[in-house]
């Protein structure tokens, strides 16, 4: 058995990084490994990473849309003043999957401050 463990200890894994940029790309590398049909309707949006800028937000909305895409597993960066609320609005990174912009989009179509029109126009950049 002692021999097992060191054999699985030492053994090589061959790696690649995989470059997805869309959901066909996602839909032919999850198929590639023989992923099943369901789980790939489940985790393609998982496997596309976007990162979107949003300039001129208006510093309530930019703080409100950083909690929310925080939330949700994504990431939000902001300028440095706007943590110390020495900003009238800041531009914005907006980083995540497919699948974090989905779920930050529903939570942002019921806030105030022009997210609810935000989260119309990111609908149509990301999923029209």
């Amino acid at each position: 058995m002692m021999g097992n463990l060191t054999a699985e200890k030492n053994k090589k894994f061959e790696l690649a990084c995989v470059n997805i940029e869309s959901l066909c790309d996602a839909d032919r590398e999850l198929g590639a490994i023989g992923a099943d049909a369901r789980g790939v309707k489940i985790m393609r949006e998982k496997a596309v990473f976007r990162v979107v800028k949003v300039r001129d937000v208006p510093l309530r909305a930019a703080n409100l849309l950083k909690q929310i895409f925080l939330s949700k597993g994504g990431e939000a960066a902001v300028s440095r003043g706007t943590a110390a609320l020495a900003v009238e609005s800041t531009d914005m990174l907006l980083m995540g999957t497919l699948a974090v912009f989905r779920a930050a989009i529903a939570s942002m179509h019921e806030q105030p401050f022009g997210l609810r029109a935000l989260s119309d126009e990111l609908t149509d950049l990301l999923f029209a």
